[in-house]
């Protein structure tokens, strides 16, 4: 018997873990699509390995997330559109 992998999304990796895209979900705003597409845009696509590097203070935001060889700041609410399956 095998068990299927459990998903998180992105905010809710520890710094310092590592993981891998699954799926980037359109958010529940107007321009969703288009946050999604400019996410993909940057490199968060499924199989992609990604790093959280580090959380900002207060408040936990920006999230600094590594994905190749770029990093880029994302705000809470961006990185929980990205399931990921933890390392």
């Amino acid at each position: 018997m095998t068990l299927a992998p459990t998903l998180i999304t992105l905010d809710a990796l520890k710094v310092g873990s590592s993981g891998t895209v699954v799926h980037v979900a359109p958010g529940d705003a107007g321009d969703g699509a288009d946050l999604a597409r400019r996410l993909m845009e940057l490199g968060f696509v499924p199989g992609e390995k990604i790093r959280m590097l580090k959380r900002g203070v207060p408040g936990g935001e920006p999230l600094a997330i590594k994905v190749g060889n770029s990093t880029f700041a994302l705000r809470r609410f961006e990185a929980a559109l990205v399931s990921i399956q933890a390392e």
